[in-house]
């Protein structure tokens, strides 16, 4: 097996290097699937809900599919294939995506599925969920002409729209739930159609979930139990896996200075694929309510002082690649490599400062402000310690905030106690559905997690964020994203710093729980355990 640590590399580059462990589960992959056990599923952090059908906090995704389920799943290339949904069509003019149901499929509480599910679904998911306003912009009416058809009616086209029906990012649910959606309790206790029932949430340590006998999918899932365990402790986590507590665990679960050790344990593989749906980057985002970051010069200034490099080398190990722009090079149709850049000039920021009305006083100091970061992996503590650094070097004073995750988005998203903040956004798999709900100012939307954070207004961007939305035209359309990163990093409502590495670690004995673009994400219905 190589050695695939090196000092620098590209992302591209470490995602091969990376493949080449994947050898080592052919003869896994290769053997006759086995009902039966139980596997151990890690996440760093707790999510908030069990459900994705009004909150993305970090997590949820991960646990939500395993119990409800999209109308399409896809594979690495990101194609759509049959979920809910067995077959689709979608009108020449873009305008009617008609599909056709599965039949025989059930509720966990053994009421039929049916097409009623799928328009309540959607149109709730355009109220309440942080990016459906951006989805479903377009949507007008679901038309259910019988149990198992639904069409979906739009106003203008939405090119997009086929790719974003996965189950963590558009979960179907049960209309008798109820109309409350965002407080209903099936939040916490979901009812679904997946192949795994919820059991039991035991705060603080672990989910459980049990096979659902009544799969439409038989003999799926394989497992007879799914245990998601919560630790927050990064040291807690690398000696849970290298113990072989943990089967799965997904989004670089161990510190970066961990990889090398844990990749040379005999029972350990590491999976880059499975990401394709997700790719995230991490980002500093400004809250231009408040007066100092109003001003473009202190956020240019914030640009000079800021090395995304240092946060690469020193707190990433080399583990993915800086970025320019807010759109991840994963996404290479969209990914413009050539953008401005602020070179990193102490002299320059100064004198930004100072143009800006903000002098150094008799301290040293030129102003104080807070830093909050969220509450994910080791990039964000240790960037965050080194941003502190780096500002003191023009005066800036800067306090680094932590807080659990729920505490953390309520007070950037809803409270808008904040003045700057570090943090992880997905890019998702097209960036009018990834990147817009971060700029667009009709998505700034208080108490709704991960949309417009900044504040930030720009007509002229609202207005080519509005026409890549509808535009059919694939060449056009990545124009007009390029025309859009560029007056982003011209406006610097945000600073973009890295896209993230993401890599599942797993037991060997775990096999087939990667098998399309939503990964350890996905329902997890093929995994299974490899007998001794």
């Amino acid at each position: 097996m190589s050695n695939i640590h090196t000092t620098r590399r590209s992302f591209l580059a470490a995602s091969v290097a990376f493949g080449v462990i994947l050898a080592g589960r052919v003869s896994a992959l290769a053997a006759t699937p086995q009902r039966g056990g139980t596997a151990t599923f890690l996440i760093a952090s707790e999510p908030p809900v069990l459900t994705t059908i009004a909150h993305t906090a970090y997590n949820s995704v991960f646990v939500s599919p395993k119990v409800l389920e999209g109308l399409l799943t896809y594979d690495f290339e990101l194609n759509p294939k049959p979920l809910l949904a067995t077959e689709w069509t979608i009108s020449d003019d873009g305008l009617r995506y008609t599909f056709k149901l599965r039949p025989n499929v059930k509720w966990h509480d053994g009421k039929p599925f049916t097409a009623a599910d799928v328009a309540f679904s959607i149109e709730t998911i355009k109220e309440i969920h942080p990016r459906g306003r951006n989805t479903f912009l377009n949507l007008t009416e679901v038309q259910t002409p019988d149990d198992l058809t639904a069409i979906l009616v739009l106003s203008k086209p939405a090119p997009y729209l086929i790719s974003a029906l996965a189950s963590a990012e558009t979960p179907i649910v049960p209309k008798h739930m109820g109309t409350k959606v965002a407080e209903n309790p099936a939040n916490l206790a979901p009812i679904g159609t997946g192949p795994f029932k919820f059991k039991e949430w035991a705060r603080g340590s672990h989910i459980i979930y049990e096979r659902n006998v009544e799969y439409w999918d038989a003999p799926r899932p394989y497992l007879d139990q799914l245990i998601v365990r919560f630790i927050p402790d990064a040291a807690a986590r690398s000696i849970a896996i290298e113990a072989g507590e943990i089967d799965l665990a997904p989004s670089t679960p161990v510190p970066y200075s961990d990889l090398d050790r844990i990749k040379a344990l005999p029972h350990i593989g590491f999976e880059t694929r499975g990401y394709q749906y997700s790719n995230s980057i991490s980002r500093i985002e400004f809250n231009l309510e408040k007066d100092v970051f109003k001003d473009v010069r202190v956020r240019r200034a914030f640009a000079h002082v800021i090395d995304r490099n240092v946060i690469f080398n020193t707190i990433n190990y080399g583990y993915g690649a800086p970025i320019t722009g807010p759109i991840s090079p994963n996404l290479s149709r969209w990914h413009v490599a050539d953008l401005k850049t602020y070179k990193i000039d102490i002299t320059a920021a100064e004198s930004l400062l100072d143009e800006a009305g903000y002098k150094r006083g008799a301290d040293g100091k030129r102003f104080k402000l807070n830093l909050d970061y969220v509450p994910s992996g080791e990039t964000y503590p240790r960037g965050s310690d080194y941003i502190r650094q780096a500002l003191a070097k023009v005066g800036i004073d800067v306090v680094i905030r932590t807080q659990d995750f729920a505490a953390y988005t309520k007070r950037i998203y809803t409270d808008r106690d904040f003045d700057f903040a570090f943090e992880g956004m997905s890019n998702l798999f097209d960036p009018t559905v990834g990147v817009q709900r971060l700029y667009w100012s009709k998505n700034f939307r208080k108490g709704v997690p991960f949309s417009n954070g900044a504040a930030y207004n720009n007509p002229k961007v609202d207005a080519l964020l509005e026409a890549a939305a509808v535009e059919i035209d694939p060449t056009k359309r990545v124009a007009q994203w390029k025309e859009i990163q560029q007056i982003l990093v011209d406006d610097v409502p945000a600073i973009d710093i890295t896209a993230s590495p993401e890599i599942t670690i797993y037991n060997k004995r775990l096999a087939d729980h990667t098998t399309g673009a939503e990964g350890a994400g996905g329902s997890l219905a093929f995994a299974y355990i490899v007998s001794a």
